[in-house]
């Protein structure tokens, strides 16, 4: 009786001590942040994914979403660092403000390429442009690589960005925000319409490629592949089920593919007919024929060879305990290799003269 007595009185004590410790650093929260928050800025700002990589073929989302809200994933953003080289591919909504979190800087971006023109692809456009441009104090604008018509989407932006230019070189001065480094600059190219692959890039070891796929009414519409030291992955845009994405992918370590669930799509549309949306309704009803399924992603994936399919473009949003488990049903009856369902931060590291495929998250 006397030990338990003692225990309780021992208990008590402490639990006074932690109380009184907390109502202290609760009294001096202000202080203490204040102390926390210089090293954690300095080590946000000195981060720098890409200087501690292997070398090798590395790719993030930035954003794994599509235009439905989804709180872990943003607009269709894809970054994708070879050697030294950093591209973006698509820059869809709040993609650009992803990457210094996932430690990489904006201002290393060597180019960004546009899938298609659909606005989820392309509405962080004239951000990323402009946080490439003051993060390094780019001399010359970002250049953008796409189909005919990235002209008109490039010469749009840099209308609606010329006033914003025009302030942060007056505020900061030529030295961080030189005139000649605002913007983008259109690289238009022209693929085949029997998806065979033309050449976009090949500098420092990276090559890349176009291909045409098929996302009708949308067109163009385009993948790509990036090889670099021995490795290679395959991003597949927008896009039915298509013999050309498999034909792009063969060989390749990572095949990341868009993809839609018709059935969660259906339960959206019975909903909307439901409490008289007729809008979505229609929606629901048209988005499932231009899209891939997760099966018909993971088909392909197998017709490939590859081994490690990334899902991403994901439709409709996740937003419930087992959601993803119905997304995926049927995936691993046609395909036995590795799959992820990406979102925001998902990183794939392929390093070079390996056959090693690393998955992580950054975010």
């Amino acid at each position: 009786m006397n030990r338990g007595g003692s225990m309780r009185k021992a208990i008590i004590g402490v639990s006074v001590v932690l109380l009184a410790v907390a109502a202290v650093a609760y009294s001096q929260r202000v202080a203490i942040a204040r102390f926390a928050l210089q090293p954690v800025v300095e080590r946000a700002i000195a981060r720098d994914l890409t200087a501690s990589l292997p070398d090798g073929l590395h790719l993030g989302l930035c954003g794994a979403g599509s235009p439905l809200p989804d709180p872990i994933r943003s607009g269709p953003c894809v970054v994708v660092i070879a050697g030294k080289s950093v591209f973006v591919v698509d820059a869809g909504s709040g993609g650009a403000r992803n990457l210094q979190p996932m430690g990489v800087p904006t201002g290393k971006v060597a180019a960004a390429l546009l899938t298609h023109f659909h606005s989820d692809h392309i509405d962080g456009l004239g951000e990323l442009g402009m946080l490439r441009w003051i993060g390094a104090a780019h001399a010359a604008p970002l250049p953008v690589y796409g189909p005919p018509g990235v002209e008109e989407v490039v010469a749009g932006f840099n209308r609606a960005y010329a006033a914003d230019s025009g302030y942060r070189t007056a505020h900061h001065g030529d030295a961080v925000a030189p005139p000649s480094g605002a913007g983008l600059e259109a690289q238009p190219f022209v693929v085949a319409n029997d998806g065979a692959p033309i050449e976009v890039w090949n500098q420092a070891g990276v090559r890349i490629t176009a291909f045409a796929v098929e996302h009708a009414p949308v067109s163009p519409a385009v993948g790509y592949r990036f090889e670099y030291g021995g490795r290679a992955l395959v991003i597949s845009g927008d896009t039915t089920k298509s013999a050309a994405v498999a034909a792009q992918a063969r060989g390749a370590d990572l095949l990341v593919h868009e993809a839609l669930d018709v059935r969660l799509v259906a339960a959206i549309h019975r909903a909307a007919v439901k409490v008289g949306n007729e809008v979505l309704a229609k929606i629901t009803s048209d988005i499932p024929d231009y899209h891939t399924t997760p099966v018909e992603a993971a088909e392909t994936a197998a017709e490939a060879g590859v081994s490690t399919l990334l899902y991403y473009h994901i439709v409709p949003a996740l937003r419930f305990p087992g959601l993803e488990a119905v997304f995926l049903e049927g995936v691993a009856d046609v395909y036995a290799g590795r799959v992820v369902v990406g979102r925001d931060g998902t990183f794939v590291s392929l390093p070079a003269g390996t056959a090693t495929v690393e998955v992580s998250s950054l975010l």
